[in-house]
């Protein structure tokens, strides 16, 4: 009998259009079978991931199409931030090719 607790994974997507909205919106959230399908649609379109559970934890408790509040600016400009330097590299590889 396997006594560990099982943790059911979770997934949000963020999109950030700076022209439409002053922060980045909450566009999907889900946890088991549709967290599976939120991370399945980013590799299909070639969209970064970035784990983070606590800052997804805390991310799955806002409404969809609502804006992060303000506090988690910093957290999520490091996830930006990861995605656009891992934009840039793919940029530079398919460059070379």
């Amino acid at each position: 009998m396997n006594d560990k607790p099982t943790t059911m994974k979770k997934a949000v997507a963020l999109k950030y259009a700076p022209d439409k909205s002053s922060a980045p919106v909450l566009v999907a959230k889900g946890k088991g079978h549709m967290a599976e399908t939120i991370l399945q649609k980013a590799k299909e379109n070639s969209i970064p991931i970035q784990e983070d559970a606590s800052l997804v934890e805390v991310l799955s408790k806002l409404d969809l199409d609502q804006e992060i509040p303000a506090e988690l600016y910093q957290l999520v400009a490091e996830v930006l931030s990861f995605i656009y330097r891992s934009d840039s590299r793919i940029h530079r590889m398919n460059q070379k090719s």
